[in-house]
């Protein structure tokens, strides 16, 4: 009989110290794009090697995942604030951190999975040190990936949220849940399981379906910021606005909607504190200052930073933002044009053939309600409607076109998606502005889209190009031979290529 005194060496490249220093030594100085294409390669060929005694398995994971993170933070800046990107660039860009993501999630699930079928080994018991660690790197994995996945406004999957519910559960019967530790090595302030988890939960809950994707980014950051003010409980409390099973893997869910039953997995949350220091921040930067602490990943202006806040604001709430009309199902086909200058066309009484060519979406009403309507449609190919986009609409059959724009967008499997329409105004006119002045200039005219439904008295709402609003500006137009002189009041809205700006119309005397 042949006694197996020493342990067998892994049959691997990276088993080797020389060759995993060589190859890390190689990945730190690669192309964002090959570093992260070849750790994924690495951690494919370590869920299938042999041998590799658990510690040691998850110490070069680790290293291999501390040498690609610079990398990932290159390919999200780049995603983020690279305008001249193709659509195709971005798709990859986006494809290739998602299956960073999901695979350094899944060899992390592997190493707790290993120490589970052999809790004894030496391996295993040499291993439970760095357990904490791995926990709150899987962990963060998952809470980035939530994050990507917002940026294309895709939902989240069963999946995603089971392994961030077993893992913050697990976490806590061993004991170190909320064990602060430094993430990655070159990573400012320290994490937990727990912290990892609410944030995720904040994240979800925030509504971020209504962001564009830097705003998405910027929302994140500011969640990361106040997270140590939020009240996350085992206990329902009084001012409770969340909660969620983990031991049920599901999405958080509001309070208004109760937990079927008692689950030792039920959590509850709100932004407590958090909700004063972001009240707070608002005051601070309407004044022109933004904090020095406060970090961004970037610098943003006060009109860039100032509508997330108001965002998060109304969804930290204690009465988040309830549906004011109530939705009526309703099926049938409606034409959809994007764009301001689509639109203007059509309110000017040059109603376009309905076709591709042409610019038209064909989408599918699935419900109504008095300020707006969620509509299914195909969102393949290089003109997929855009969060913010002004859109111009007619039912199937019908005469009227009505001006709306996507406040909401979720991604669908397939090329479907679902948006969500707020309606601007169910009769428009489009009329051309002239300004109040001497010379040249005023025989330029503005194209705008006036909006003619209710409003305050003497005061109306228009759309026009984006960039044209000033508020210097007296403007005055035509309507039946009646001339409308417009003093400038503010700026409304800013979308994608247009403006809502409210005037005060004076007398034209």
């Amino acid at each position: 009989m042949i006694f197996r005194l020493f342990p067998k060496r892994p049959d691997h490249p990276l088993a080797d110290g020389q060759e995993l220093k060589r190859i890390l030594a190689e990945l730190h100085v690669a192309r964002a794009q090959n570093a992260v294409d070849e750790v994924v390669g690495w951690f494919e060929s370590l869920k299938h090697a042999e041998d590799f005694r658990l510690d040691h398995l998850f110490d070069v994971l680790r290293q291999l995942d501390d040498a690609a993170q610079p990398h990932l933070r290159r390919l999200a800046r780049d995603y983020l604030h690279s305008p001249h990107l193709s659509t195709v660039e971005r798709q990859r860009l986006w494809a290739r951190s998602c299956a960073y993501l999901s695979e350094v999630a899944t060899v992390y699930s592997l190493c707790i999975e290993r120490a589970r079928l052999d809790p004894k080994g030496r391996g295993s018991v040499a291993f439970k040190v760095s357990l904490p660690l791995l926990n709150t790197r899987l962990q963060a994995a998952c809470c980035t990936r939530l994050k990507w996945l917002a940026y294309r406004y895709e939902p989240p999957g069963e999946e995603l949220w089971r392994c961030l519910g077993e893992t913050y559960l697990a976490a806590e019967a061993a004991g170190h849940a909320q064990k602060s530790l430094q993430l990655y090595p070159a990573q400012l302030g320290l994490s937990s399981v727990a912290q990892q988890y609410l944030h995720a939960l904040v994240f979800f809950t925030s509504s971020v379906d209504g962001l564009m994707p830097l705003q998405v980014e910027m929302a994140d950051r500011l969640i990361a910021h106040f997270l140590s003010s939020f009240v996350f409980s085992a206990d329902c409390r009084p001012d409770s606005v969340y909660w969620v099973d983990a031991a049920s893997g599901g999405a958080p869910a509001r309070l208004a909607r109760k937990p079927r039953a008692s689950s030792p997995g039920l959590r509850f949350f709100s932004a407590g504190p958090a909700l004063t220091a972001l009240e707070e921040l608002i005051h601070v930067v309407e004044r022109g200052e933004i904090p020095t602490t406060l970090n961004l990943g970037g610098e943003y202006p006060q009109k860039v930073l100032l509508p997330v806040l108001r965002h998060l604001r109304l969804y930290w709430a204690l009465r988040p933002p309830q549906r004011r009309h109530q939705r009526h199902p309703l099926t049938t086909s409606i034409a959809v044009l994007q764009g301001f200058e689509h639109s203007y066309v059509v309110f000017s009484g040059a109603v376009p053939r309905l076709t591709r060519e042409a610019g038209v979406q064909s989408a599918v009403l699935e419900d109504v309600s008095l300020g707006g309507f969620r509509a299914c449609f195909d969102d393949a190919g290089g003109e997929r409607i855009k969060l913010g986009a002004l859109l111009c609409m007619q039912a199937e059959g019908g005469d009227n076109w009505l001006l709306g724009a996507a406040r909401r967008i979720n991604r669908l499997k397939g090329t479907r998606a679902r948006i969500g329409v707020q309606i601007l105004a169910r009769h428009a006119q489009s009329i051309e502005l002239r300004p109040r002045r001497s010379g040249f200039a005023a025989a330029v005219a503005i194209p705008g889209i006036w909006l003619r439904d209710g409003g305050e008295p003497d005061v109306l709402r228009i759309v026009l190009p984006q960039g044209s609003f000033d508020v210097r500006e007296t403007l005055d137009f035509c309507d039946a031979d009646q001339l409308h002189v417009l003093t400038a009041l503010e700026l409304e809205e800013s979308g994608n290529d247009y403006e809502i700006a409210r005037f005060h119309e004076q007398s034209a005397s």
